[in-house]
């Protein structure tokens, strides 16, 4: 029986480690555009978790760029009003449009959804720049929400997505904090955002939902043992990720133990073996639902320890793998 060793294990905690460091350095640019009264600065509250923007912005009062620092990495950028796209100032507003990871489309639903004036807006802006989610706010002062969000996919070409939400109530903060999320992974800012928002839990289990499914497909391949090295690199990045996300200091060692607990089901080991000895009936069906119920138990086994201040080690994190291992297969039963 071949033997996977610690050289195999430092290289996943190696790669996985540089990815996060290397986007805890980046700086995130959102874009903001809307009228004074489409609840731009509530709306960052919200996302965030706490008071980043100053809320209650008079019509004239923002003349140009206002800039919200949070925590020295994250920048949103209130651009000018909308009337103000081609005047003077319109070449200093394209430019953050070009350079910005995101751009927050602002959409006022108790009033004209997208005007001739915002439909001009989003031509030239679009022309700059494709990251654009389109901010549907103030649901809960509207009614047919599916009608207008029908209406701005249909006179955008059916390309950007449309996020109903209430920045009073908080409805669906959570659905456009995920689309953020989607656009920031693909420039590999994910992380940096995700770990300086205050609601953390849903961001998590986003993150484990994708880790179970690729570890479920992993485990699925038909040639044995072929799974291990990538599984291995998927629960290692996992336990990184929420380690950033939750800001909790994670040391190779600390990493090691973890892994060799929840893989061998034993503290200690020094060596993984081939995952079919583990995970029997790998590169099956069964292989691959026993790999994503793994990666979910060790996931949520993490998570709850961090949200609830247990000190992580291979002993506390193995009573709880247990417990998430066993309500995942009674559930599926």
């Amino acid at each position: 029986m071949a033997e996977f060793n610690e050289q195999d294990f430092e290289e996943a905690y190696e790669q996985e480690t540089n990815k996060v460091n290397a986007q805890l350095d980046e700086e995130i640019l959102f874009a903001m555009i809307g009228d004074v009264n489409t609840g731009k600065s509530s709306t960052i509250n919200q996302i965030i978790g706490e008071e980043v923007a100053m809320v209650g912005a008079k019509p004239g009062e923002t003349t140009g760029i206002d800039r919200y620092i949070y925590r020295d990495k994250i920048i949103f950028a209130d651009t000018p009003g909308l009337d103000d796209i081609n005047n003077r100032n319109s070449q200093e507003t394209m430019k953050f449009y070009k350079n910005a990871d995101v751009i927050l489309f602002f959409l006022n639903a108790a009033g004209t959804v997208l005007s001739e004036g915002e439909k001009k807006s989003f031509e030239i802006i679009s022309k700059e720049n494709k990251n654009i989610l389109f901010v549907l706010n103030k649901i809960d002062a509207a009614d047919d929400i599916p009608g207008l969000v029908s209406y701005v996919k249909q006179n955008t070409n059916n390309n950007y997505k449309v996020v109903p939400i209430s920045s009073r109530t908080g409805e669906n903060i959570d659905k456009l904090r995920n689309e953020i999320l989607d656009i920031l992974k693909k420039k590999h800012k994910e992380i940096q955002f995700a770990r300086l928002v205050k609601e953390k839990s849903s961001i998590a289990n986003k993150w484990i939902i994708g880790a179970t499914g690729s570890a479920t497909a992993v485990g699925a391949v038909p040639i044995p043992g072929s799974d291990f090295v990538p599984l291995t690199g998927i629960q290692v990045g996992l336990m990184v990720k929420l380690a950033a996300l939750y800001e909790k200091p994670l040391s190779k060692e600390r990493a090691r133990e973890l892994a060799i607990a929840t893989i061998t089901g034993n503290i200690g080991k020094t060596l993984f073996r081939q995952v079919v000895k583990f995970i029997p009936g790998a590169g099956s069906v069964a292989g691959g639902s026993i790999a994503g119920g793994m990666t979910m138990a060790l996931g949520y086994a993490i998570k709850y320890a961090y949200e609830n201040n247990i000190e992580l080690d291979a002993n506390s994190l193995k009573s709880l793998y247990e417990y998430f291992r066993n309500k995942d297969t009674k559930e599926r039963v």
